[in-house]
């Protein structure tokens, strides 16, 4: 089988480049045949495909640049002819989007619905729904007010980066989508990574309860064997964003009254130097900022890790940080939020706590330090647990490409 992989960057941006990227690989090694369909930017990977790549924002030249910014925001001409030329010369038998919206744009649905080639979709976030793409308002607080069609109300409530000139366009774009492209009119199937994503998407756009789905979870690259022993050195890891979405804020408001638990936080962003700020002023000796890590560094973070901490205040969809813990046996203690709680078994591979709240969220950081060696190791075996039986390659595999082949012509 030939498949078309689509995404909006050609490096490893974020999270839903992760999956792509690892899709394809796995793909490969299965003896499929993998073709990329991405914007040019500057940090691009070689691909043999590039030549078919159109021009991103980053690298669009000339005076009217900002005007065909702006356009190309909404409808991107050259990636309808880039994508039908590369259509034309390769002859995939599928196409498997990943990222497009604001970017590719929705102006190579047509072209491969033109050629016949089934298209389908991984929802990364909620932009099909919210035009912000993440439920928060301007204020940041969750906001479902849109309600999958009054999308001004993005404009009313500032949603996107405090700009109201930015939540225009992005509330805009949206309405121009639904009108011209509507996505429930184009996607044949979608893959979801959680079911709390499947059911808000629903909701809010009903005409996608008729498209053809699958939930499947990220996938680990690879899965330890043997659960870990109560680490020696204990510390309690965040790794990720540091933004206001992340609640980070909430997290060091907990650990000011524990000053017996050690945090160690990685990652940068912009609240970085707020977050630095606070500690200081509280006097947190207990807090490590240890800056931007990844690879083998990174990884051994979260494979020494007590626990993993996910404290986010927004409706993550499937965390990549807790599907990196869980690869190696490090229980997780996350907020009730979005599609968390569907992959937090509590008591089991670690606790859930309130979004947002303090208190809960000491109460079960008190919990996991007072947990017995024993009752560690059978945290860790049942992260693993979870791990083969949701979210190994194997498993992954075999649903994906059944999935497939419900839209390949025999």
């Amino acid at each position: 089988m030939k498949i078309l992989l689509i995404d909006v960057y050609n490096y490893n941006k974020g999270g839903a480049e992760t999956v792509c990227f690892n899709t394809g690989k796995l793909l490969e090694e299965h003896g499929h045949q993998v073709v990329y369909f991405a914007l040019r930017w500057d940090k691009n990977n070689p691909s043999p495909y590039s030549g078919y790549f159109p021009e991103s924002k980053e690298t669009r030249k000339g005076l009217l640049k900002q005007v065909k910014n702006v356009v190309n925001y909404f409808y991107h001409f050259e990636a309808a002819k880039k994508i039908e030329q590369l259509i034309k010369h390769e002859k995939p038998d599928i196409a498997h989007i990943h990222l497009i919206w604001g970017q590719i744009t929705a102006s190579i649905l047509p072209v491969l619905k033109k050629h016949q080639i089934p298209i389908l979709f991984t929802v990364h976030d909620y932009r099909m729904v919210c035009p912000a793409y993440v439920f928060r308002n301007g204020s940041g607080r969750i906001c479902e007010d849109c309600k999958g069609k009054y999308f001004y109300k993005c404009f009313v409530h500032t949603c996107c980066k405090g700009s109201k000139v930015l939540s225009a366009v992005m509330a805009s774009e949206q309405y121009f989508r639904n009108v011209f492209f509507n996505p429930s009119k184009y996607i044949d199937g979608l893959l979801y990574v959680s079911n709390f994503a499947r059911d808000i998407h629903e909701r809010y756009m009903p005409a996608l309860k008729d498209i053809p789905k699958i939930t499947l979870y990220n996938f680990c690259t690879s899965i330890a064997r043997i659960p870990k022993a109560m680490p020696k050195e204990r510390y309690f890891l965040y790794f990720g964003r540091l933004s206001s979405e992340k609640g980070v804020k909430t997290l060091l408001k907990a650990f000011r009254d524990l000053p017996n638990c050690r945090l160690d936080v990685v990652g940068t962003g912009p609240e970085e130097k707020a977050l630095k700020k606070y500690a200081h002023i509280s006097c947190m000796n207990n807090v490590n900022f240890l800056g931007y890590k990844r690879g083998k560094e990174l990884q051994d973070l979260v494979t020494n890790a007590f626990f993993v901490l996910v404290p986010s205040e927004c409706y993550e969809n499937n965390p990549m940080s807790i599907i990196e813990a869980y690869a190696v046996g490090t229980p997780v203690i996350g907020a009730k939020i979005g599609g968390i709680p569907e992959i937090i078994l509590e008591g089991n591979t670690g606790y859930q706590f309130i979004s947002g709240d303090v208190q809960t969220l000491k109460d079960k950081v008190m919990l996991a330090d007072s947990v017995s060696a024993k009752d560690y190791v059978y945290l860790s075996s049942k992260t693993l647990n979870f791990a083969h039986g949701n979210l190994s390659l194997d498993r992954y595999y075999l649903k994906l490409i059944s999935f497939y082949n419900q839209f390949i012509k025999k």
